[in-house]
């Protein structure tokens, strides 16, 4: 997906639903109950995650992580999730992802603001927690039906910003951003950052979807399903040569290069929409 946002000043390239939505996507696919706190009262948001906690259960929470304490690239992102499973008077305990540290802290007053922050992709002090049924559907079973359902969703995007309209926009536009950017030399390394290294697994998720489907694949045989694999796994490497141009671009100022990664998405929209395509036959 390539857009630009109203409250973003520069182009937002990203491959992922909006903020949160896997996370209610993930727990009806596999029949979790998914319980969710807002509000606009500092002092309700505590109680909403220090009572779970007091009774032992973990609680998820999305925020902007420019406020978190250990996160050493200070960009503003509402769209952030951690786990919080602990609190002291000072500190709050989270569990991140691994470039960021893992099992870390920070104090309650930052993560306070992060939770508070108002901008693209926040929330409003959202906390959840999951449960498990005791007899939940075993996994085989919402596999097909989950794979299909992203193979619609990206091969019939309702807006041209979507899917692999999306990637197509994204290529069209990419000669332009040097002129777009007042900064290139910072915001355009900061976008290759964002789609490699800051929380997506590399290539804009493509590795983490790549591995899914391998997994499916030992699970079901299917030719469709080998064939989504193989084509995600191109992409993937694709995705990230993309990144090493863009970052390139920034730093020599040389149009060239994005000229190099706009070819690239041209046949990277190609390789997606076959690989859905051939997933949506499953």
């Amino acid at each position: 997906m390539g857009q630009q946002s109203h409250g973003l000043g520069f182009p937002f390239l990203a491959g992922r639903v909006k903020p949160f939505e896997i996370t209610r996507s993930l727990a009806a696919a596999l029949g979790l109950d998914l319980l969710i706190e807002e509000t606009t009262s500092p002092r309700k948001a505590w109680q909403n995650v220090a009572a779970p906690i007091d009774a032992g259960r973990p609680v998820g929470l999305q925020l902007d992580s420019y406020h978190l304490d250990y996160f050493n690239t200070k960009v503003h992102f509402g769209g952030h999730v951690v786990a919080m499973y602990g609190y002291d008077e000072q500190n709050a305990y989270l569990v991140d992802t691994d470039p960021q540290g893992g099992a870390v802290s920070t104090s309650r007053t930052g993560l306070a603001r992060a939770r508070a922050e108002r901008g693209p992709m926040t929330a409003k002090h959202r906390s959840f927690t999951i449960t498990a049924p005791s007899s939940p559907t075993p996994p085989q079973d919402r596999i097909i039906p989950a794979i299909k359902t992203c193979a619609d969703a990206f091969l019939n995007p309702p807006i041209a910003n979507l899917g692999h309209r999306g990637i197509e926009k994204t290529a069209k536009q990419l000669p332009t951003w040097l002129q777009r950017s007042d900064n290139p030399r910072e915001d355009l390394p900061r976008t290759a950052v964002l789609m490699e290294r800051a929380g997506t697994g590399g290539a804009l998720f493509r590795n983490l979807y790549r591995d899914f489907l391998a997994e499916c694949a030992q699970l079901i045989d299917s030719s469709h399903l080998r064939t989504g694999h193989a084509l995600y796994t191109e992409a993937a490497a694709l995705w990230t040569q993309v990144a090493a141009l863009v970052a390139t671009a920034g730093e020599s100022g040389d149009a060239k290069h994005f000229m190099q990664a706009g070819s690239i998405l041209h046949e990277l929209a190609r390789i997606e929409r076959d690989a859905m395509q051939a997933l949506s036959l499953l």
